[in-house]
C-alpha cells in the first residue's frame, strides 16, 4: 500500500493480510510486547476534529512498535486556511515518515495524499471511516472466525463509519443490511461501489427503513451516534427522527441468539443505545475499541513494509 484512504481501495486479499497481520501483533503484544519494528520512524497526526481512541490508539501503536507520534492540532495546521494543503504535504513528507489525518473534508484527505511523498492515512473524514472498519472488521473475525456469508446489520445513520462497515463486509464475504430513515441513506457513490464488491464475493447488500427486520438472523448488530460531529445543528431534529432505531433489549433480542453488538463510540447512552445492551453479554464495545489499537498496527506496518 502506498496510503490507507479507504477500503474499497484494497483487495479482498488486501484486507485479509491486514486482519492476519493485526492478530499476530495482537498476540505478540500480550505475549512478550512487540519489536521495535518502528524504530526511527515518526507517524504526524493532524486532527481538524477532536479525538479520543483516534488519537491514543495511534500514539500507543507507535509507542508500542518503537516509533514516535507527533500530535498536530487544528491550530498549529488550519488545512487550506494559514497554508496550501499542498504545501503542507509536501513540508510534512520531509520531516515524518507517515501523516495521519482526521478531517472533515474527505477532499482534504485525498488532496494530502496527492501532494505527500510519505505514506497518507485517513483517520476519518466525512465520507468514510476506514481505520475504524478494519478494527471492526478484526472484532468480527475474533468472534466467528474468517466464516463467509455471515449477517451484519446496521441501525441509524447512513454516516461515514457505515460506508466503511459496507465495504468491509464486501470485501470479506459479509452480508450487509441497513436499516436508517428516509433521509439518511449511504453516500450513493459508496454503495455503488460495495454493489461491484458485492458480485466479487458474492454477499448480499439489504436497505431498509424498518429495524426489526434488519436484525432477523444478524450475527452483528452495530449502531453509531445519531448526531455526528459537525452536524451539531441538527441534533433537535434528528433526536425527533431516530428513536424508532434505538438499540435496545427488545431489538437484540429479535436477531441471532449469539450476536454480538457493536458501536464505535462516543456513545449517547440511552439514546442510540441504551445502558443494558451497551454493558449487557451481548456488547463487543470496548474489546471493539481496543482492536483499533492493533488494527492501525497492522496498517503502519504495511505502509512502512515492516512486521
Amino acid at each position: 500500500m502506498k496510503h490507507f484512504l479507504a477500503i474499497s481501495d484494497l483487495s479482498s486479499g488486501e484486507v485479509q493480510d491486514l486482519l492476519d497481520l493485526a492478530i499476530k501483533l495482537k498476540e505478540e503484544y500480550f505475549k512478550k510486547g512487540n519489536p521495535p519494528y518502528f524504530k526511527g520512524k515518526v507517524l504526524g497526526m493532524i486532527f481538524q476534529k477532536p479525538s479520543l481512541r483516534t488519537r491514543v490508539s495511534f500514539d500507543m501503536a507507535m509507542r508500542h512498535m518503537g516509533g514516535d507520534a507527533l500530535y498536530l492540532s487544528p491550530n498549529e495546521i488550519g488545512l487550506g486556511k494559514r497554508e496550501s494543503i499542498a504545501d503542507i504535504a509536501r513540508v510534512l513528507s520531509g520531516y515524518l515518515h507517515a501523516l495521519m489525518a482526521r478531517t472533515f473534508d474527505h477532499a482534504h484527505v485525498l488532496e494530502l495524499a496527492k501532494w505527500s511523498e510519505i505514506p497518507v492515512i485517513n483517520g476519518l473524514s466525512d465520507y468514510n471511516h476506514p481505520c475504524q472498519g478494519i478494527g471492526d472488521a478484526l472484532t468480527i473475525q475474533e468472534k466467528f472466525g474468517k466464516a463467509k456469508g455471515l449477517n451484519v446489520a446496521y441501525v441509524g445513520d447512513g454516516n461515514n463509519v457505515a460506508v466503511s462497515l459496507m465495504h468491509v463486509c464486501a470485501k470479506l464475504g459479509w452480508n450487509f443490511t441497513i436499516a436508517n430513515p428516509e433521509g439518511y441513506d449511504l453516500n450513493p457513490k459508496a454503495v455503488e461501489i460495495a454493489k461491484e464488491n458485492a458480485k466479487e464475493t458474492g454477499i448480499k447488500l439489504t436497505f431498509l427503513r424498518d429495524p426489526h427486520e434488519a436484525v432477523k438472523g444478524a450475527q452483528v448488530i452495530y449502531t453509531d451516534t445519531w448526531t455526528s460531529m459537525g452536524q451539531e445543528e441538527e441534533t433537535a431534529k434528528r433526536e425527533k427522527v431516530f428513536p424508532p432505531y434505538q438499540v435496545n433489549a427488545q431489538l437484540v433480542s429479535e436477531a441471532d441468539k449469539d450476536v454480538i453488538v457493536m458501536h464505535c463510540l462516543p456513545a449517547h447512552r440511552n439514546q442510540e443505545l441504551t445502558d443494558d445492551v451497551a454493558d449487557g453479554p451481548h456488547s463487543v464495545i470496548f474489546p471493539q475499541a481496543h482492536n483499533r489499537l492493533h488494527a492501525q498496527k497492522a496498517i503502519l506496518a504495511r505502509l512502512f513494509g515492516v512486521g
